[in-house]
């Protein structure tokens, strides 16, 4: 079960350089068979994802069959509780609004001598979307890498799925998609899924941008594939942190905590605290909570290996530590919560006071949940609409503008040993002299 450490004894270093091990895994074994399937799909294209689907998700397809048909797409709803369809409507209204409110508009300013500088701001052309399938369903993960493409203007949107065995899409997952905005579908999972959305293949066309959580052949593909498309940033194993005082309730930390640790063994779950008497408290509640949950043995395991309480002396310490950590979720379930923020540096997603739980961010809050993971909120930021737009610099400089600044360019051109730069300016004037 989960330590209980007097951060006098144990440094936040130690414990940082645990975290990132978790991100550090020796992947060379695998991380060859996932080049050579990249390589397989860019050369033959159709015929290798087919034969990887069968191979991986033992189903048949033609590539007739790969795109989701708007049959699939009607009977999807049918299929699905209407409860179920308010609450995905109701979140991509949240998760909408949110990111509505991080759109940039292109600018133009002129100066007085009638120099022009601004810079243009617009969509992607198409972006692609891998989300999980295949046992599991995460319709939130639809919403939440869809919809900020979407808001950003992105014409096209291409989304892929592993298919389940009976070859067909979680209903959960194609009424997000619907919802969100997705152009098109293809029951099309792995590193494959991937290759495909990279080069383009007979059926699956080329984007532009490739974004969505994924196995670990799903990350290296991702890897493999970055220059010849964009991609979102790397996503390592889910963590929260959290720091609380003695008014914070031991229940709600604890399941707090639980939430993280049953996503996958390597997932991290942290509590610093000033009150011994919390942290003592919250220790038996983990025992008495994962009786009753589901994934019992993934929680157990990650909160042996990766969970920690850290007693620290007060709460300048443990926002000391929570920046060196930069954890991905941040709960400040403190007194006074609202005064911390502005001490808070790193993190990817800040939950403020006791009712804030991280779940909440992860399905209806409204910011998005793809966070950055493994200490990268010190440069990372959240997936957001600007991960969906490109931008270009504007100039333009009349005959006397550049002609005052052509002393300055030649001589920055020749320190730089660049003759054709410096000629390049140089002859607009030599005549003129």
């Amino acid at each position: 079960m989960i330590r209980i450490i007097d951060n006098q004894d144990y440094k936040a270093n130690e414990l940082i350089k645990e975290l990132l091990k978790r991100s550090q895994l020796d992947y060379k074994d695998i991380q060859k068979t996932v080049e050579e399937i990249v390589k397989d799909v860019q050369i033959r294209k159709d015929a290798a994802l087919l034969e990887y689907t069968q191979k991986f998700d033992r189903v048949c397809l033609t590539s007739q069959s790969l795109k989701v048909s708007e049959e699939e797409m009607n009977l999807a709803y049918k299929k699905l509780n209407s409860e179920l369809v308010e609450t995905l409507e109701k979140a991509a209204d949240r998760i909408r609004q949110f990111h509505e409110k991080q759109k940039r508009n292109s600018w133009i300013s002129p100066d007085e001598d009638g120099n022009i500088l601004g810079q243009i701001v617009r969509p992607m052309e198409s972006a692609g979307v891998y989300v999980p399938g295949g046992k599991a369903a995460y319709p939130s993960s639809v919403l939440m890498n869809v919809i900020p493409a979407k808001v950003a203007g992105v014409k096209k949107i291409v989304m892929v799925t592993p298919p389940q065995k009976d070859g067909t899409i979680n209903p959960a997952i194609l009424v997000a998609a619907k919802i969100a905005g997705v152009t098109e579908i293809y029951k099309i999972g792995g590193a494959q899924a991937i290759a495909a959305l990279a080069f383009g293949t007979e059926s699956i066309p080329k984007v532009d941008k490739i974004v969505g959580p994924g196995n670990i052949y799903v990350t290296l593909a991702k890897r493999i594939v970055f220059g010849y498309v964009s991609i979102d940033s790397i996503a390592g194993p889910s963590e929260i942190l959290v720091v609380a005082d003695e008014t914070a309730n031991p229940v709600f930390v604890a399941a707090d905590l639980l939430s993280q640790a049953e996503h996958d063994e390597m997932a991290s779950s942290v509590l610093i605290t000033t009150s011994r008497n919390l942290a003592d408290k919250v220790k038996e509640e983990l025992v008495r909570q994962t009786e009753l949950l589901s994934r019992k043995a993934i929680i157990e395991k990650s909160l042996k290996d990766y969970g920690a309480i850290i007693i620290v002396n007060n709460i300048e310490e443990a926002i000391e530590i929570t920046n060196q950590i930069a954890p991905e979720h941040l709960e400040l379930c403190t007194k006074e919560s609202m005064t911390l923020l502005p001490k808070i540096k790193n993190a990817g997603a800040i939950f403020l006071g006791h009712y804030s739980p991280e779940p909440l961010g992860d399905y209806m809050a409204g910011p998005n949940h793809v966070l950055p993971t493994s200490g990268t909120a010190r440069f990372f930021s959240p997936l957001n609409v600007d991960d969906f737009t490109k931008k270009s610099s504007v100039i333009y400089f009349s005959e006397d503008s550049l002609k005052e600044l052509s002393d300055d360019i030649i001589r920055f051109a020749e320190a730089e040993e660049f003759t054709a730069h410096a000629n390049s300016v140089r002859v607009r004037f030599q005549n003129n002299n």
